[in-house]
């Protein structure tokens, strides 16, 4: 199948080290054309600084790509030294007011969108199950499902509300997960018909308001009968969050540098299992040579196997068409000024003290 290898690109969102351009950098955007970049901590000083990576990042890109960042507030909050911290999702739901909800949403949007991002993975969807809390600590709300939904979707409605594309993660649920799957494999040993009341009742009530799901580095045996994780998973992705939750959004895989799928796979050949099991894009967070491993093991296999080529080509149409429906939210915002950094800190200095306030009622 004939295909412009460069149209693979849009497959991957990538990560790099550094607050600077740098001209290795550059020639691999340029190469790749990758259909986003994600930053992190390690790569934010200030605001100003930020909006000129991102915007260096866009600028030998010439298709619109999904600026991304893994803002939740509380132990996953990137931007809390170039603003300042903002609450995590555990102390807002214990306010039980769905209004501070989609505000802690908005915040957190405003903030993301001034500092050139237009997309934050999150809310969490996972439960908050005894085994799981020493790994999701306050990143997660409650045990019922219920519970979850309410705030994810304030918080979704939050993000929209500053312009900002949400993420509903990690499908179908790392709650009952005992082990990091930044650093292992976790095996979840949970009936389907519990999984499918509890854990993946969120996606199913609100898929239509996730652009993306991010499926994680968990095995479900009881579900598979294998030790494969969801990420890498045909029956997770196709059979089960296509077709039996409906979900149409873009699937994303989470970052295949971490120890859940390593432990595994090798990354070039999780690189092409993710896309043949069905996801839409995949992350690759930290090293440059693994951004370009990846790319070129996905070229490859789709050089050589036709029908990988015609499911990679379906996956880039997807992405490409998600990309046209959001061509409102994807260009840069405005350099950001002092006076608008000062209200964000304003702004959300007052809202962790209602937060604390009503937490204390």
């Amino acid at each position: 199948m004939a295909f412009d290898r460069k149209q693979l690109g849009q497959l991957l969102i990538m990560g790099f080290d550094g607050t600077e351009m740098s001209n290795a950098l550059r020639a691999l955007l340029r190469a790749i054309q990758p259909g986003g970049v994600i930053l992190f901590k390690r790569n934010v000083v200030s605001a100003k600084q930020t909006w000129d990576l991102l915007r260096e990042c866009q600028a030998p890109v010439p298709t619109p790509m999904f600026r991304c960042v893994d803002m939740e507030g509380g132990t996953v909050d990137r931007l809390k030294d170039a603003i300042m911290p903002a609450p995590a999702a555990a102390p807002v739901f214990a306010t039980q007011q769905k209004k501070l909800f989609r505000e802690h949403g908005r915040l957190i949007g405003e903030e993301v969108w001034a500092l050139g991002f237009n997309t934050d993975f999150a809310p969490s969807f996972d439960l908050a199950f005894d085994v799981s809390r020493p790994v999701m600590t306050t990143r997660v709300v409650s045990s019922d499902p219920k519970d979850v939904v309410t705030y994810a979707r304030e918080f979704l409605r939050g993000l929209s509300d500053a312009h900002v594309l949400g993420c509903g993660k990690h499908f179908p649920g790392l709650g009952e997960a005992s082990r990091d799957t930044h650093k292992e494999l976790p095996t979840v040993v949970k009936s389907w018909d519990r999984l499918w009341a509890e854990d993946i009742n969120p996606y199913c009530e609100l898929g239509k308001y996730c652009p993306f799901v991010m499926v994680g580095h968990a095995a479900y045996p009881s579900v598979t009968k294998k030790s494969t994780p969801a990420s890498l998973s045909e029956k997770w992705m196709c059979e089960i969050l296509r077709k039996k939750v409906g979900y149409r959004g873009l699937i994303l895989s989470d970052d295949l540098e971490m120890g859940g799928v390593q432990a595994v796979a090798p990354i070039d050949v999780a690189a092409v299992e993710t896309l043949r099991a069905g996801a839409d894009m995949y992350l690759v967070c930290h090293n440059e040579d693994h951004v370009w491993s990846t790319y070129e093991a996905v070229v490859r296999e789709a050089e050589r196997d036709r029908k990988f080529a015609a499911l990679a080509q379906r996956a880039v149409d997807r992405v490409i068409k998600a990309k046209s429906s959001f061509r409102k939210l994807l260009p840069m915002s405005s350099l950001p000024t002092e006076k608008t950094v000062n209200r964000l800190r304003r702004d959300l200095a007052r809202f962790a003290e209602r937060v604390e306030k009503a937490a204390l009622v």
